[in-house]
């Protein structure tokens, strides 16, 4: 069942990346899709951490929701890959502050979607 419901979560994380792509293509400067993206999965897995973290321990539903949006559903919509690639495309067209501006701006406003989307209460 967990294979199932991380198959199914990270399926559609990356048709929803693919999408976000597609309508936003990548053709140089800042890369606002991939940025776009990994902090909209950040906030969802912040969300997510938030919402287990006041649930009851090892509860089935607890589990299920953890393996299908945080590792299924982030793992395949968030792509520290791409992130990756296109940091390195930066580099090696020597846009070095533009580099710097993005893998700064990406771990700060990361690390604060993750931090709002776990300290919402629903």
């Amino acid at each position: 069942m967990v294979l199932l419901l991380i198959f199914i979560g990270g399926g559609l994380g990356s048709l929803c990346r693919y999408g976000i792509g597609q309508l936003f293509p990548y053709s140089g400067g800042f890369p606002w899709a991939t940025f776009f993206i990994n902090l909209v999965a950040c906030f969802i897995l912040g969300l997510v951490l938030g919402w287990i973290s006041r649930q009851v321990p090892n509860a089935a539903l607890t589990n299920n929701i953890k393996w299908l949006l945080a590792t299924g559903f982030c793992g395949g919509f968030s792509t520290f890959s791409t992130f990756s690639g296109e940091t390195f495309t930066l580099i090696k067209e020597q846009q070095w502050p533009l580099a710097a501006i993005y893998v700064g701006l990406s771990l700060f406003s990361g690390l604060l979607m993750l931090a709002l989307g776990a300290a919402l209460r629903f």
